[in-house]
């Protein structure tokens, strides 16, 4: 079915029938919620808004911005930057282009940060990649007394970040700086810290072609192809963290599946840190590697 809503289609209940139809002829797994939130989003109603009011007219704008969305989505751009938000560890976050949307992998991250048990007041952790912020913010809401470094190479993400902190309320408890991975922090003169956590890219270059086009099309490309291999930037993280961490300081990092054992190879050729420990994700990957500096 054409994107194009149908003449005779002048009610909530004629868009929503059309806008399932068209997400489902567009490949969309999960048409009917979908369609449902995005109309929601449009007409600026409540999901159960659209079922007791179906009979209600709609106006010219209304149908503007409703076949809009659906044509957006129908043509695979992501949900969540359509609805503009994503929620992570129970936190709604803003999403643009410029970041990439928080999965529920990478809540792996800010769960062994919390459970560390070890981090006191004053204590600094720096993340790495922020993107929208969703870790260093996760973080900061549940220990307001350590020190959190966000670093992002791309200005736009921690425009959106900064906003994801105000929103939350800690936006004053998070350093923001630009640069490539950890390079920021010598130029701040900041020393010694506690934990670098960072969700790097690890997308091997030609795996990219054969992604979702919800990904390969819309999410940026910076954020998670990270080379010929996919694990260069935990090669890279591994070799520039040591200067930073205290000893008994932890790296942690986010990988794909398959990765875990090639980047515990990494850190064994470079030295200084104990054993590798790793995390399992729900469908039993080594999703979160963590590397202990040896003092």
């Amino acid at each position: 079915m054409s994107a194009r809503a149908p003449a005779d289609a002048k009610t909530v209940g004629s868009l929503a029938g059309w806008a399932r139809t068209v997400l489902w002829d567009a490949g969309i797994e999960n048409a009917v919620q979908e369609a449902q939130w995005l109309l929601a989003q449009a007409l600026g109603l409540r999901s159960h808004e659209l079922a007791t009011g179906a009979e209600r007219p709609l106006s010219s704008a209304e149908w503007s911005r409703a076949r809009s969305l659906i044509a957006r989505r129908a043509a695979r751009e992501p949900l969540q930057y359509l609805l503009g938000m994503q929620e992570f560890c129970g936190l709604d976050f803003q999403v643009t282009p410029a970041v990439l949307i928080p999965r529920l992998e990478t809540e792996l991250l800010v769960q062994e940060v919390i459970r560390l048990g070890t981090l006191r007041p004053g204590s600094i952790v720096v993340d790495v990649g922020t993107g929208s912020g969703c870790v260093a913010v996760t973080v900061a809401t549940i220990l307001p007394d350590v020190r959190i470094v966000a670093v992002d190479r791309s200005p736009a993400a921690l425009a959106v970040a900064r906003a994801n902190a105000a929103k939350h309320g800690v936006a004053d408890k998070i350093e923001w700086l630009e640069g490539d991975l950890l390079a920021p922090l010598s130029e701040k003169g900041i020393g010694r810290v506690d934990v670098i956590v960072s969700n790097p890219p690890y997308i091997a270059e030609a795996d990219w072609a054969g992604l979702q086009p919800e990904i390969r099309l819309f999410e940026p490309r910076m954020a998670l192809v990270s080379g010929p291999q996919g694990t260069e930037l935990h090669e890279r993280l591994l070799r520039e963290a040591q200067p930073f961490l205290l000893a008994g300081g932890l790296l942690m990092m986010e990988a794909g599946q398959g990765q875990a054992s090639v980047v515990r190879r990494i850190a064994e050729r470079a030295g200084g840190y104990g054993p590798l420990r790793t995390v399992e994700d729900a469908a039993g990957i080594e999703r979160i590697l963590i590397a202990p500096r040896l003092g």
